[in-house]
């Protein structure tokens, strides 16, 4: 597969700016791969297509306040600092995008919020964009996190809209989030709510979950037309052996498994058994998934409906089939569901 064979005409207007008024509201397309039929639904008619035994698989990271604002020493130049992992939490150490970096060199100083609450210092390049810093704090570890985290907003993608508000707290996050450390949402989990996750549990699915925390790999630019030339950064990854032994039960009581958003399914692709079973890991992933694929865990997959060229967008072409999403994402754009994280949702059965 190329990267061309990725792209289609999506109106501006069909990039959802604001989430659905209630969670499991959005729309459903239901692809069905054996018929090739489509069938239009409401999300929380998900429930129907589930039975006692089967499992769903969440992603439970928590995206934290990654976008700061702030000022450069000396020329007070307006600056953008996106975090994204934290190096060491001792030396207060951070790996960040750093907007514009031009003009960001070794040794400066940046300044965050009012009366200078928090001070930065560069102290290395890594990448065209990329930087280290290291914030310089005298209280403790927990006081420096508060501070960082209340000068910072979630960090909505940019194509959503240019400043997050006040629902985004809330919205831009799913309903199970507990692991902090993405700084993107597992986009396919913010559909589910209470009620539905209740409904669900009454129904006998059970829910297991994974961490994935989603850094901006998954939305960088794809630059290569050969999809294997491509890298993904690598992302940190956790799968219990309680959530392993929940997912293989199901499997072998030929019970449907079902991964809830493409990270979930990098995820548990990642650590496959010989046998084709999951298995436990803590550590880092940089699993690209393009057609052609097999898979050995999900018989099912829930996902947005994600962007021209995006890498979550070959994920969900690799699991449906590359023919049947495509045609089912030109009838999303003809019926005019919304794309993007704060968009609509399809269910491949």
């Amino acid at each position: 597969m190329k990267l061309s064979h990725f792209n289609f005409k999506l109106p501006h207007d069909l990039i959802a700016k604001y989430p659905a008024k209630y969670r499991d509201e959005s729309r459903l397309l239901v692809i069905n791969r054996k018929t090739g039929k489509f069938e239009h639904k409401i999300f929380k008619d998900i429930v129907k297509y589930f039975s006692d035994g089967d499992v769903m698989i969440f992603n439970n990271t928590k995206v934290f306040p990654a976008r700061l604002y702030g000022n450069k020493e000396k020329t007070g130049a307006e600056i953008e600092v996106f975090l994204l992992r934290e190096l060491n939490r001792d030396q207060r150490l951070w790996d960040v995008l750093v907007d514009p970096a031009r003009k960001i060199r070794i040794g400066n100083k940046l300044y965050f919020g009012e009366n200078d609450a928090l001070v930065a210092e560069v102290i290395d390049n890594t990448t065209s964009r990329g930087r280290t810093l290291r914030f310089l704090f005298d209280g403790s570890y927990d006081e420096f996190k508060k501070t960082l985290f209340c000068l910072g907003e979630m960090p909505l993608p940019k194509w959503i809209r240019k400043q997050t508000e006040s629902i985004d707290t809330e919205r831009y996050q799913t309903i199970f989030a507990k692991q902090e450390g993405a700084v993107a949402a597992p986009a396919a989990g913010l559909h589910f709510s209470r009620e539905l996750m209740k409904r669900l549990e009454i129904k006998g699915v059970n829910k297991a979950e994974i961490t994935l925390h989603m850094g901006l790999g998954s939305f960088r630019t794809v630059d290569v037309e050969d999809l294997s030339k491509h890298k993904m950064d690598s992302e940190q990854m956790i799968i219990t052996e309680e959530n392993v032994a929940l997912v293989n039960k199901a499997k072998d009581a030929k019970k449907n498994v079902c991964a809830i958003g493409t990270t979930t399914l990098r995820a548990i692709e990642t650590s496959v058994t010989t046998q084709g079973l999951l298995k436990p890991f803590n550590g880092w992933t940089n699993k690209f998934i393009f057609p052609p694929y097999e898979f050995n865990v999900p018989n099912r997959l829930v996902s947005n409906f994600h962007l021209p060229y995006s890498t979550l967008l070959m994920a969900a072409t690799a699991f449906g089939g590359y023919e049947i999403v495509m045609k089912a994402y030109e009838t999303a754009v003809k019926e005019k569901y919304q794309f993007g994280s704060y968009g609509d949702a399809m269910l491949i059965l």
